[in-house]
């Protein structure tokens, strides 16, 4: 898990994406795809989902940078349980550094390399922005690890469309997390539903920000 700074999770379960057609879910699956995780691209070609990056931050260069890291990112990973990660600068908008090679066994997680690990130390106001293939909400993992590696913000782009912002500057302990996961769910939650409510309630007393950005 992600109180280490170099991996980070996407956890739980999502829901299924619409594709319009069951011969178009076979193939995938016959390909080895997840027909739960496939990419919806014409939505993500849209005004609306575009339109979410336009005010992330404050500079038009960073948004446009996480608008098109987020389509190649999704493109790249679409039907499969991969993630894709980008460092973007948050004053210019250029990447800093990226992991978009993981090994098909590290699934739902981000794995640093050394690499990547050496273009970010030291490194000054990064935004990252990585995938969700089941379309979840920022995981403890994701915040532990913004916390530790003192990230300005971070995105998380959903195979679904759906996008989040989010941003720590306190560790939270994972068994607190998952105290208030198993409490909802066992209120009769869903997954998606218990993440939000932990993640509303944790909001209360800890240094978390987070928002679906509509």
């Amino acid at each position: 898990m992600g109180n280490s700074g170099g991996v980070l999770t996407s956890g739980g379960e999502g829901g299924t994406i619409g594709t319009g057609s069951d011969v178009v879910a076979l193939e995938y699956q016959r390909y080895g795809r997840n027909k739960d995780a496939l990419v919806n691209k014409t939505y993500i070609e849209g005004g609306e989902y575009r339109r979410k990056f336009d005010k992330l931050t404050d500079n038009p260069e960073v948004n446009k940078a996480l608008y098109n890291c987020a389509k190649k990112a999704l493109y790249h990973r679409g039907g499969t349980l991969i993630e894709d990660m980008y460092w973007i600068d948050g004053e210019t908008g250029e990447i800093a550094a990226s992991e978009l090679n993981q090994d098909d066994n590290i699934l739902e997680r981000v794995e640093y390399s050394a690499a990547v690990k050496k273009a970010i130390k030291g490194k000054e106001n990064l935004i990252t922005l990585h995938t969700h293939p089941q379309s979840m909400p920022p995981s403890i993992a994701d915040f532990n690890s913004a916390y530790t590696n003192e990230y300005q913000s971070n995105v998380v782009a959903c195979h679904d469309g759906t996008v989040f912002f989010y941003s720590s500057k306190q560790f939270v302990e994972t068994k607190l997390y998952d105290l208030y996961i198993g409490q909802f769910i066992s209120e009769g939650c869903t997954e998606f539903e218990a993440q939000i409510k932990t993640l509303e309630q944790l909001k209360i007393s800890y240094a978390i920000e987070f928002k679906e950005v509509k």
